[in-house]
């Protein structure tokens, strides 16, 4: 199969036209005439995450955050991220990343789903049409009311966390929920017009917390990794829905960082 072929099985779940006009998805290195037999999901094109797509000898690495943010004006080995460029494009590897248009047809139902939220809709509209309304985010209901503490808890089992952080009174009671997937400090503002009771996202600073706590809005962080380390398995199963003949391989990653 031609990597053309995979990319518009890609396209075909997650449009290209979806993401943010900050963002960067899409073929970020190789060719599309390349064969593919083999291919690595992960998270993060981390090196040790390209190190491992050299060792398996796949054709392919498609991760969820681009390795390739803005513009590179040289591609070299002295460079942390040139470095892992000119690794991939010398074995032969195309490089694919889908990151906000996945956030937007993919990974918040994905996490939606794994914490059970109902009666879900999109939290903040980025894209609408005569046939259909998407976007980041989704407002939904947990399946009963808990207090803030237990919809921590219920947050850290369902999705396997080992912790998460939480910023409100522990009684206070919880139903209505903002999800966003990744980093959410900036849909406070929506989660509120919403009427949502608590936010669960990722990457919440210390004013971030206290601002929404003033708002009236409880926020429990999950992590950035932590709500979104369900793309490698979500798009394995995918992808052997849709590329029967195609060997795909789930990257060994773990959190970037440890609480002590």
């Amino acid at each position: 199969m031609k990597c053309r072929e995979v990319i518009q099985c890609l396209e075909k779940l997650a449009p290209s036209f979806f993401a943010e006009g900050w963002d960067n998805v899409g073929l970020l290195a190789g060719r599309e005439d390349k064969e593919v037999a083999k291919i690595l999901l992960a998270l993060d094109p981390t090196g040790e995450v390209v190190k491992q797509a050299v060792s398996l000898g796949v054709d392919m690495l498609i991760t969820h955050h681009p390795l390739i943010f803005s513009g590179m004006k040289s591609v070299t080995t002295g460079d942390f991220i040139g470095k892992r460029v000119y690794q991939l494009v010398r074995q032969d590897i195309a490089y694919y990343a889908m990151h906000t248009n996945f956030d937007v047809m993919g990974m918040a139902d994905a996490v939606a789903d794994q914490l059970g939220l109902e009666k879900c809709q999109v939290l903040d509209v980025t894209f609408q049409d005569d046939i259909s309304m998407e976007g980041i985010g989704r407002l939904g209901s947990l399946p009963r009311q808990m207090t803030l503490e237990e919809c921590a808890a219920y947050v850290k089992k369902r999705c396997g966390l080992p912790s998460v952080r939480m910023f409100g009174a522990s009684a206070k009671l919880v139903r209505k929920t903002a999800l966003v997937p990744g980093s959410g400090k900036s849909f406070v503002k929506q989660a509120l017009a919403k009427g949502a009771d608590v936010l669960i996202t990722g990457d919440i600073g210390h004013h971030d917390g206290l601002d929404a706590l003033e708002q009236g809005l409880a926020v429990i962080d999950a992590g950035h990794y932590g709500l979104e380390k369900i793309f490698s398995v979500y798009m394995e199963e995918v992808l052997r829905r849709e590329l029967p003949g195609v060997e795909i391989h789930i990257a060994k990653e773990e959190a970037p960082f440890q609480t002590i």
